[in-house]
């Protein structure tokens, strides 16, 4: 997948420079061009002339490279190449990647690049979670950077064994595996309906019932599902969480009740190839909603519930042949069992089982632990990344298309 693939290798300050001889070897093994581009820090860890000797190109350190007026182009790298990768990063660089500060050339190299860019974070423990710097992370992961971490990938939930920067071998493999997709259109023309997000049920202007779901999962499938070709049709509840690239065969709508939630569904869903229904919806919404904001009298308040609209049961009613319907299951006891139920009643083709049991899986984190069931299988997988969970459940939805 790196054959003929024009890499940009940023190398900082960091004592894990020396890896960088090992990510060139790699890449140049898979048949990548390799430009290094080195800040004056990182030369004072390895030579221009080993990474050049490895490379087969000059070394780009500084804006120009004799006395002459000749200069480097970090517009003309950024054009050039297919990916960046900067590692290591050090905890200065991914700071002044955050806040623009382009006072080097790997920094303005990084500001011009029209390639997608990859970061292996290298620093001690303390500084890799320190607030500002995971601060400055969350937000080149915002701005559709990949932030490659030992053992994860992308920014993890939890902080334990961080810092390090990942190994070589591996963050070749997560290059290979983006060009993979980049390639793998396996969706292309197909149109999926994802639901996601909480959905808030209002009791007076200020308060309302909901649930911690955060979208995370339904935003990853969307992702994903883009990312392999399809035209995705987003129907999200109330979330903070971000898109980590904007796709423009991502349509959004964005929904505030279970009941404008079922409206935007039954719209949508008989034009579309496959519905993925990921959101958090709320099975009960009260009966009155007060005009005013509900003052404290001292005394006992009931609110009458009433059922909601059962979106899956919906879909899954108007569901005609060649259609596909993914159901979720979030359980907290009987797990498997229940989401059988669910699957049968709904009309799904497979169901994506989670339980609040498992650590690391279910509301407000980055991580999964799932299992896929349709009427005649079950596949079980281990806690992955939400990210790598969305590549898991879009595989079996390939399987069934």
């Amino acid at each position: 997948m790196l054959k003929g693939k024009k890499i940009v290798l940023g190398i900082t300050g960091s004592i894990a420079a020396y890896k960088s001889c090992l990510i060139i070897r790699e890449l140049i093994k898979k048949g990548a061009e390799v430009q290094v581009v080195i800040t004056p820090a990182g030369k004072e860890f390895i030579t221009p002339i080993t990474l050049s000797a490895l490379t087969h190109k000059p070394v780009i350190s500084e804006f120009f490279s004799q006395r002459d007026g000749t200069w480097n182009s970090h517009v003309d790298i950024g054009l050039w190449a297919d990916a960046m990768v900067i590692a290591p990063a050090t905890a200065s660089t991914i700071g002044k990647m955050a806040n623009g500060i382009a006072d080097n050339m790997l920094i303005t190299t990084y500001l011009s690049m029209k390639a997608p860019v990859f970061i292996a974070p290298a620093m001690d423990l303390d500084m890799f979670a320190h607030p500002s710097t995971q601060k400055n992370l969350r937000t080149l992961q915002d701005y559709g950077n990949q932030i490659i971490e030992p053992g994860t990938g992308f920014l993890a939930s939890t902080l334990e064994g961080k810092g390090r920067m990942e190994e070589p071998v591996n963050i070749v493999a997560k290059l290979e595996e983006y060009f993979s997709k980049q390639e793998k259109k396996d969706l292309l023309g197909k149109k999926i309906l994802i639901t996601a997000g909480p959905t808030y049920e209002k009791i007076d202007p200020v308060r309302f019932i909901g649930n911690y779901s955060s979208g995370k999962m339904g935003l990853a499938l969307a992702e994903e599902c883009a990312s392999r070709g399809a035209d995705v049709e987003l129907v999200c509840g109330p979330i903070s969480a971000k898109l980590t690239k904007e796709y423009p065969n991502i349509h959004r709508t964005d929904v505030e009740s279970a009941q404008q939630m079922y409206e935007a569904c039954k719209a949508i869903y008989p034009s579309m190839d496959a519905g993925i229904l990921c959101a958090a919806v709320a099975d009960f919404t009260p009966e009155v909603v007060a005009e005013q904001k509900i003052k404290r009298t001292g005394e006992d308040m009931v609110i009458r519930l009433k059922p909601n609209p059962d979106i899956a049961k919906s879909l899954g009613e108007m569901k005609e042949k060649g259609q596909i319907l993914v159901g979720f299951a979030l359980e907290t006891n009987d797990e498997e069992n229940n989401a059988q139920g669910k699957l049968k009643k709904k009309n799904f083709d497979f169901i994506v089982l989670n339980s609040l049991r498992d650590e690391g899986a279910g509301f407000r984190t980055d991580t999964n632990k799932i299992s896929i069931i349709s009427a005649n299988d079950k596949k079980d997988f281990p806690l992955k990344t939400k990210k790598e969970v969305a590549e898991d459940i879009v595989n079996e939805l390939t399987i069934h298309n």
